[in-house]
């Protein structure tokens, strides 16, 4: 049978493996890094991930949490933050991961090393930047997971949908010259 369009879905067939996944509570974030993590032999977990605003704060820490404990960088982005800033939303799920993970720049990320040690976060409130982001510091060996908006192909900031897809994003950054993985 085909595969469901944003669960676990590979964009591309270029090294690093770039999956897209609706995973947006943190039972489903939890099994996919677990999922992803149990089949990925010797490369980085790079995990991209953001909560929805205008809706359960609670699960913010822990999406943080789960991403800190299990993926080897971690970079904290916007989902669909409606009605909400982002800056805030993105506060509550850091306050979850700093137990398990430091805070970095793209240069420190890039030498996080796989399955050991202390696990590294990044913030970038732009989504399409946080993608750009973790394909930049993604080697081929290295699995990134872009989590929380699967199939959908809009983003709510303050009430407006704006046309954006994870997967389109995902296949012309890996397209283009500048960014080639």
């Amino acid at each position: 049978s085909p595969p469901v369009p944003g669960r676990l879905e590979r964009v591309g067939d270029q090294r690093p493996v770039v999956l897209v996944d609706f995973a947006h509570t943190p039972d489903a974030l939890e099994r996919t890094l677990e999922a992803i993590r149990a089949n990925n032999a010797g490369g980085r977990l790079i995990a991209v991930f953001g909560c929805a605003g205008d809706s359960d704060r609670g699960k913010r820490p822990m999406m943080g949490e789960i991403a800190g404990r299990l993926a080897d960088i971690s970079i904290i982005t916007s989902d669909n933050p409606h009605s909400e800033d982002p800056s805030a939303i993105v506060a509550d799920i850091e306050a979850g991961i700093l137990p398990n993970a430091t805070r970095v720049e793209a240069d420190e990320a890039r030498r996080t090393s796989a399955g050991g040690g202390r696990r590294s976060y990044m913030i970038e409130v732009d989504r399409e930047r946080a993608i750009t982001a973790a394909l930049g510091v993604a080697g081929p060996e290295d699995f990134v997971v872009v989590a929380g908006k699967g199939h959908e192909d809009y983003q709510d900031i303050a009430g407006v949908r704006h046309h954006f897809d994870d997967r389109e994003v995902v296949r012309r950054l890996v397209e283009s010259p500048l960014t080639k993985c």
